[in-house]
């Protein structure tokens, strides 16, 4: 993104009060008060602390992160207009369409069609044992409609997805329930960035390069290419 005069400078013209994509909260501004040095990264305790109480609006990126992704933002809503269409574009296969999608099955993650599993491009600020991935789904996640958190039902179809898919490959067995290395959660609605694709959010502790492969399909990919297939 260039060095950090430059990206300081485009900062500055990306967040004013008129043409910011999004208000910098309280904490984005407590954040941009620090160097990286001064940040804390959150680690793996305090990730279990903040998902358990559900205080998501805790979580942070490092400050020189923050920055680049403000100005990024920016940049990208100017040129596909908005955060879905760059992610429908260059992000999620090409066989998905536009929304609202059709998805093969109703319920959440029932199907590998209806999901795709990626690495976050722009991870909270996380120890570096520590990956986030974002699955998104073709299926609509029921919430809550006074808190807009998941409802009950939605929560078991979650646990028992991130359990199976992220839990059993690090070893957590019985579904992946008692796993350590593994922990979800799904922004409210006023915390999602893009609000028009479903998503949740995935944190796994000692994932090696084979299991982010696996995950999200990089390893097959590979394969074929290097395959001349």
């Amino acid at each position: 993104m260039g060095d950090n005069t430059e990206s300081q400078g485009s900062v500055k013209k990306a967040v004013g009060e008129e043409d910011h994509p999004f208000p910098l909260t309280e904490v984005d501004k407590w954040v941009l008060s620090q160097t990286d040095e001064e940040f804390h990264m959150h680690d793996w305790e305090e990730l279990k602390e903040i998902i358990a109480t559900n205080k998501l609006e805790t979580l942070k990126r490092k400050p020189s992160d923050l920055r680049r992704y403000m100005a990024w933002t920016s940049a990208t809503k100017a040129q596909y207009g908005s955060m879905t269409n760059y992610i429908l574009q260059h992000r999620l296969p090409q066989s998905w369409g536009k929304p609202p999608f059709k998805p093969v099955s109703l319920t959440p993650f029932d199907s590998p069609s209806d999901y795709k599993i990626l690495l976050n491009d722009w991870p909270y600020g996380l120890t570096p044992d520590i990956t986030h991935i974002v699955v998104w789904s073709k299926t609509p996640i029921a919430v809550d409609e006074k808190n807009g958190d998941v409802t009950a039902e939605s929560r078991r179809f979650l646990e028992e997805f991130v359990g199976k898919t992220f839990g059993e490959r690090m070893g957590g067995g019985d579904g992946g329930k008692g796993s350590e290395s593994v922990v979800w959660f799904k922004n409210w609605v006023s915390l999602q960035s893009v609000r028009a694709l479903e998503h949740v959010h995935v944190l796994v502790r000692g994932a090696s390069k084979e299991d982010l492969e696996f995950w999200t399909g990089e390893g097959e990919r590979k394969e074929t290419i290097d395959g001349g297939s």
